[in-house]
């Protein structure tokens, strides 16, 4: 990603990453609190069709990579290579849109999960064959480049990719909506759990194999309202988003609009994620099992060099 790319995504989203909403907003403008300072007063202001920002505060402004040097107190570099690890959505649009013609990417095949590779990658996040029903196995080209990944698919038929060295989406962006149920329509109450990735979905089904409702993962939190568009067709809802600026933003929006719904992250409290919280959990047991392991070892090795524990001929 080169600046030109990145002052190209829209410095909504880029604010929205961040954990920043803004307190009013029109099809033209948005207004921010002072991403940079507390302020009581929004004088941060976001040109949605120009994508630039200026703080009246301080009297400055400029394009994203502008934003992101004052924001991080990072060089142009830094700011690139922060944006390159990010999943914005609005730039694989950017991108799609630019490419269309030059056909950069195309599916070749959607099959059930094989590829052992995949598997081990899924085995090192924390995730056994119990979620292999919920991901297909993708094999597409991008740029030319053969590729396969973990494909996590949304209701528009695009999809989410993950392997061990690629993060991306193909096609449409959306969120994602699972049952898990087969609840009888005629049922009143419905419940849902809600995820900002996917991997976070399939450690829940993990650790929570028998769970009987709707998954809901938003895969962008650019797609916040189109998630609480959905969520009024539920009575109950458990929020498992991230702990972080971003994930707290979400978490109090939903919130916001849906009183009653329940804020479980406390669970993975010292972790980003639920899947970091699964990963830790795993490892956890191992260590425990080979300290046990070694006791008996040594244990056995004490009883055969004593004497005492020795058959008296």
């Amino acid at each position: 990603m080169n600046c030109n790319q990145f002052n190209r995504i829209s410095l909504e989203e880029v604010l929205l990453s961040l954990g920043h909403l803004p307190t009013k907003q029109n099809e033209k403008e948005a207004w921010y609190l002072n991403p940079f300072a507390n302020e009581s007063q929004a004088s941060f202001k976001l040109d949605k069709k120009l994508n630039l920002w200026y703080l009246f505060s301080e009297g400055i402004g400029g394009n994203n990579t502008d934003f992101m040097m004052k924001y991080h107190n990072s060089s142009v570099k830094e700011v690139l290579e922060w944006a390159e690890k990010q999943n914005f959505s609005s730039f694989q649009l950017q991108s799609k849109l630019e490419k269309k013609s030059q056909h950069n990417y195309e599916i070749e095949e959607i099959r059930e999960l094989q590829n052992e590779n995949l598997k081990e990658y899924l085995h090192s996040r924390g995730l056994s064959q119990i979620i292999y029903q919920l991901v297909k196995e993708i094999h597409f080209r991008l740029e030319g480049k053969k590729l396969y990944a973990i494909g996590f698919k949304n209701r528009l038929g695009g999809w989410e990719l993950r392997n061990s060295f690629y993060k991306g989406s193909l096609l449409k962006k959306d969120i994602s909506v699972i049952n898990l149920s087969n609840d009888n329509p005629s049922l009143k109450k419905r419940n849902v759990v809600v995820f900002e990735g996917f991997m976070d979905a399939l450690s829940f089904v993990e650790m929570k194999w028998f769970y009987t409702g709707d998954i809901l993962v938003m895969n962008s939190i650019a797609l916040l309202n189109t998630t609480k568009e959905q969520l009024k067709n539920y009575s109950e809802i458990n929020l498992f988003l991230d702990n972080d600026k971003a994930g707290e933003r979400c978490r109090d929006e939903i919130l916001k609009s849906f009183p009653t719904a329940r804020d479980l992250s406390s669970i993975y409290a010292k972790y980003k994620d639920l899947n970091e919280y699964l990963q830790h959990g795993i490892q956890t047991e191992k260590e425990e099992q080979n300290r046990q392991e070694k006791q008996i070892t040594i244990q056995e090795e004490e009883r055969k060099s004593n004497p005492i524990y020795q058959r008296k001929r």
